[in-house]
């Protein structure tokens, strides 16, 4: 279970890695994962699947900024459960040659030891990341 100061910092440190993202800088966007981090993106994500260690959240990162000409994912919400963060985000993605920005809402699931990520797990569904936050511990 996070205290209110550990999850006050996870929530600085996860605005400042969105950011980070966004702007194309991957490694300070990885900063605050632990070495062996497990990161899953649903199979519906291009390139969605389970990735490990911090070079596999990288692949995944950098994959993902791959196919478009720009990315803006914007955190909306931060709800605190036990050891883990869901984080309610607003991505929009222009293609690479396209003028037609994707607009989606999805939920990133983050669970917390020792101050570092340990895992990471993104759902298209923001009330399924709820829902597993909050009970399904697989």
């Amino acid at each position: 279970m996070l205290t209110e100061q550990e999850t006050a910092h996870a929530i600085t440190k996860l605005r400042g890695a969105y950011e980070a993202f966004n702007r194309g800088d991957i490694d300070s966007a990885v900063q605050m994962l632990d070495a062996h981090v497990e990161w899953t993106e649903p199979k519906e994500f291009p390139g969605g699947g389970t990735y490990h260690g911090i070079d596999g959240a990288k692949k995944y990162l950098a994959q993902s900024r791959a196919g478009a000409a720009e990315v803006i994912s914007e955190p909306e919400r931060f709800i605190p459960v036990d050891d883990r963060i869901v984080v309610f985000v607003h991505a929009k993605v222009l293609p690479k040659e396209s003028d037609t920005w994707q607009d989606i809402r999805l939920a990133d699931v983050y669970t917390f030891e020792g101050g570092r990520v340990t895992k990471m797990r993104a759902f298209a569904n923001r009330e399924d990341a709820l829902n597993w936050a909050q009970g399904n511990r697989r």
